[in-house]
């Protein structure tokens, strides 16, 4: 294929995605038909379906471009970050920026958590972007030199994740001006987070080191 129809090839690609997630947004996930995908990127249905074989991929495309694009930034703020509290509170905010504009689509996407579920951030059918994600927390973690039991650090990435995961799914259902309740909470739970770190190493908490461990162990179903 010559490098003119491989530009035009992606040109059309990315336009269907674009009108994919208007039409999502429009008319919600579930509603939504490749017909009308089609309608809004002025292709043919034939067209839309050699792109992307569902709605799902559609999905999947979305999310491999969110991180593909939030990657740079992400990075960029793990570099000039100089604290816990600033690593985190930036990835994390930016977040929050990036899809907001999808707010409505991550919504109705929520309903898919169940790890079975291709479109699921807990599937192994997105395990590839879960686990990059995962790795600017690891980064974080390393870069802020948080110190915790040798049982449990190698934990705590993958605690972070699940952290900014359960925010993001309370911000999805804020209806609250501005979402000033996720906020809220981001800024409040964060300090709390910070705080329990801090805390973790002293000697009078040991007893709950191994309690900790074994609970993870168990969690996660593997010795680490």
């Amino acid at each position: 294929m010559s490098p003119e129809k491989i530009k035009k090839s992606e040109e059309t690609r990315a336009r269907i995605l674009e009108a994919a997630l208007r039409t999502f947004q429009q008319h919600g996930f579930e509603r939504a038909t490749m017909r009308e995908i089609a309608t809004e990127a002025g292709v043919a249905v034939g067209a839309a379906y050699y792109y992307f074989d569902s709605k799902e991929a559609i999905v999947m495309a979305f999310y491999e471009r969110a991180q593909r694009e939030m990657a740079p930034k992400i990075e960029e703020i793990l570099d000039n970050a100089r604290t816990p509290e600033s690593r985190l509170r930036g990835v994390i905010a930016y977040k929050f920026e990036y899809f907001a504009p999808n707010r409505r689509l991550m919504s109705a996407l929520s309903a898919h958590a169940d790890p079975e579920h291709p479109l699921s951030p807990f599937s192994k059918d997105t395990a590839a972007i879960r686990d990059e994600d995962i790795g600017f927390f690891a980064r974080a973690v390393a870069e802020s030199k948080v110190k915790l039991p040798p049982r449990i650090s190698p934990y705590l990435p993958r605690l972070l994740w699940l952290y900014q995961m359960g925010l993001i799914l309370f911000w999805v259902y804020d209806h609250s001006h501005e979402q000033r309740r996720t906020k809220l909470l981001f800024d409040q739970t964060l300090k709390m987070l910070l705080l329990t770190l801090k805390l973790a190493g002293l000697p009078f908490l040991r007893p709950m080191h191994k309690l900790a461990a074994d609970l993870l162990d168990a969690v996660y179903e593997e010795k680490v």
